[in-house]
């Protein structure tokens, strides 16, 4: 009986360790959530990082890169105006953030075989990382995003060593992009086209190569560029500059379009910018504001129609200001707003969803850079001349399409480009070459509105134009850098003190690496 008894049980045993082995072969398959994929491909993962890149450009452009360079003045809250900034949580946050999906993109595409995703990828990263350093100075850098590795307290790299780091990955960009065949999907800023990515990747380290002038000579690195273009393709026109278009529908707007009137409204034309286009003859006066509401122009006005306000005012001063001096017409209504362009729904019936582009790096941005380092020295292939007009023509030329694109010819017949412009004294290409550099610096100034922080960035370098805190600001000089954020202050300390000891007190007016003292 007891011998019955254990046959039966091994019969049973035997039959429920099939029945186990049968029901688990294929575990993984059968609980696996199709609608969840543990592995996200590269074309899912590359819309959000070129949004959360675009979108911190608009952000830093609206709130402090226009304030601090003097294209707009704040009317109320006019504490950026002022330079009474503390910690900077962005672009640190975002960036570092964005940056693991870089890296995951990275990561999943290497194996494939998908060199176009790597190389995106790869100037995507140099283009945040430049544009953090350049804020904030030393940054975590070579151990950034290695938590998986328990790195949880990076670093932080001297910008020197950074800079580097950024030039190699370009390098490596443009060496991947086109060596493999695999159709680029998810690319919301060149919609997949490679050549293009490749023009942006070489034409961005120009502009890194030019930030860093002052410690490093440029000039190998910059003719090699120049002197292959079928090796080194870089911007030919406007249409390969790296701009985001926005689109009509939720929530693919430009950034300023759903902003509240009121909030819209606190930024006006400065004072400084207003000057300058009017002692130019400059029509993107016309493009850049609007004619202010007391005058009854509409659209477009005469000069006298558009007034700024000086910077650095306190909030009172500046909510009242008066153009003519007169106090009984002082107040919003006697101050130009900023561009039809880039107007809010809120604000008027005129504003379009799709008219402002985002600008990573635009056409006239890298002639102005050719210019320069044509008129230092740095390369010898062209002319000075030559890139400076092709800046500033177009610069025109982008105006008078995106008023074109959003049916308003009234401005946009403004700003056809016509060569009586540049044959007057002031913007001619002539003089010393000090007087030279002065206009190739004012007109790349002039072209650089609404570029993300690049305009300060580039004035750090240059000191053109003069730029003047005002007379109710809480530093005696412009700003040079972002403090850290407060998180990192806390979760990092004792890195964070490595690198301020190395760099400098973390406030606004200490100097990064390559903000050389002239």
């Amino acid at each position: 009986m007891k011998s019955k008894f254990i046959k039966i049980l091994t019969a049973l045993l035997i039959i429920q360790i099939s029945w186990f082995s049968s029901c688990t072969s294929d575990f993984e398959e059968i609980n696996s959530n199709p609608n969840s994929p543990e592995t996200v491909p590269s074309s899912l993962l590359l819309p959000t990082v070129l949004r959360s890149t675009a979108g911190q450009v608009a952000s830093q452009a609206w709130g402090i890169g226009n304030v601090v360079m003097q294209y707009t003045a704040k009317i109320q809250f006019t504490n950026e105006d002022r330079y009474n900034w503390g910690p900077f949580g962005n672009p640190y946050s975002t960036y570092y953030n964005s940056l693991r999906d870089l890296n995951n993109i990275i990561n999943i595409s290497e194996p494939l075989g998908q060199n176009n995703y790597v190389g995106i990828a790869k100037v995507i990263r140099a283009f945040q990382f430049s544009f953090m350093t350049d804020a904030y100075g030393d940054l975590p850098y070579s151990q950034a995003t290695l938590a998986k590795d328990q790195i949880n307290y990076p670093v932080f790299d001297t910008q020197e060593a950074i800079y580097e780091g950024i030039l190699k990955e370009l390098r490596e960009a443009n060496e991947l992009l086109g060596s493999s065949n695999e159709t680029v999907r998810g690319d919301i800023l060149f919609g997949g086209d490679i050549t293009k990515w490749k023009k942006f990747a070489n034409s961005l380290r120009l502009r890194v190569l030019m930030r860093i002038s002052l410690r490093k000579n440029p000039s190998t690195e910059m003719q090699q560029i120049l002197s292959n273009p079928a090796q080194f393709p870089i911007f030919t026109g406007n249409n390969d500059h790296a701009v985001l278009q926005h689109l009509p529908d939720v929530p693919n707007q430009h950034d300023l379009f759903t902003t509240r009137s009121g909030s819209f409204d606190e930024f006006r034309l400065s004072k400084t910018m207003e000057k300058a286009l009017k002692d130019l003859n400059d029509p993107r006066l016309f493009a850049y504001a609007q004619p202010t509401t007391s005058s009854g122009a509409g659209i477009v006005g005469n000069v006298n129609d558009y007034q700024g306000v000086p910077n650095g005012l306190s909030d009172e001063e500046a909510l009242q200001y008066s153009p003519s001096g007169d106090p009984s017409k002082g107040g919003s209504n006697f101050i130009s707003r900023v561009g039809l362009l880039w107007a809010c729904n809120q604000c008027t019936p005129l504003a379009n969803p799709t008219g402002y582009q985002t600008i990573l790096m635009n056409y006239s941005e890298l002639q102005f850079i050719l210019a320069e380092a044509r008129e230092r020295g740095f390369i010898s292939t062209g002319t000075a001349e030559e890139y400076y007009i092709n800046g500033i023509k177009a610069s025109f030329q982008y105006y008078e399409s995106r008023y074109r694109l959003v049916n308003l010819p009234q401005i946009a017949d403004k700003l056809v480009f016509n060569n009586s412009y540049v044959e007057q004294e002031s913007v001619a290409y002539t003089g010393s070459q000090s007087e030279k550099l002065q206009k190739i610096g004012t007109q790349k100034w002039l072209a650089l509105y609404f570029s993300g922080l690049e305009n300060w960035f580039d004035w750090r370098r240059t000191g053109i134009p003069n730029i003047k805190p005002g007379p109710a600001a809480f530093e005696t000089q412009v700003p040079r850098r972002f403090m850290y954020p407060s998180s990192v202050q806390a979760l990092n300390e004792e890195n964070y003190k490595a690198a301020i000891s190395r760099q400098g007190p973390d406030n606004i007016l200490t100097r990064v690496w390559w903000d050389v003292v002239r």
